[in-house]
């Protein structure tokens, strides 16, 4: 009684909402479960099917089916017109605290740790694993079955293409410790 839908929202059978929790307009939620106090956007989607294909047999007709669902934890913020994808088999996962802006995606068995700062139009493929306390700038693109420690920094327009270190503040692409890809800048700039 407590959570609020907003209107043309469509809500798949056997999903689950916590309480207190906002769901904005045009908003669809399928095989998922979403916590108590999160806020869903307008015009996200949240437990469709992933982008898993064999290269040898392509096609639309030749997705991979996808049986996991998303489990998103309390205080969790989405932005408007995000996606996440459910999991392959177990589940796509966003942490407690979470705050993703407007246009994130979100692929399938993704597991985001609490307290994640995500801007807007960034992207994390498939089965990447991101530790507790990222903050990661817009337009940030993570490559896939990649890990992300704790208290990690990206700067905007990163591509993360590597494991990172917790503590680590990386810019750049590929994505390297924020200090070097800073003087590689300057020494670009002076013709070294």
């Amino acid at each position: 009684p407590s959570t609020i839908i907003g209107k043309n929202c469509f809500i798949g059978r056997g999903v689950q909402i916590g309480s207190n929790t906002k769901i904005k307009n045009n908003v669809v939620i399928k095989n998922s479960i979403i916590g108590s106090n999160v806020i869903i956007s307008d015009n996200s989607t949240i437990g469709s099917t992933g982008f898993g294909f064999s290269l040898s047999n392509m096609g639309a007709q030749n997705i991979y089916p996808h049986i996991g669902i998303v489990l998103i934890e309390d205080n969790v913020r989405i932005g408007s017109n995000c996606t996440i994808d459910r999991g392959k088999i177990d589940y796509t996962f966003i942490g407690k605290n979470s705050m993703l802006d407007n246009q994130i995606h979100i692929a399938h068995n993704v597991i985001i740790n609490s307290n994640a700062c995500i801007a807007a139009q960034s992207g994390i493929s498939g089965s990447v694993v991101i530790g507790n306390n990222l903050i990661a700038g817009g337009q940030t693109g993570f490559a896939g079955h990649i890990t992300i420690g704790d208290n990690v920094v990206v700067a905007a327009k990163s591509g993360v293409t590597k494991n990172i270190n917790s503590k680590s503040s990386v810019a750049g692409y590929p994505a390297t410790d924020i200090n070097k890809w800073k003087r590689n800048v300057v020494k670009q700039r002076k013709g070294l």
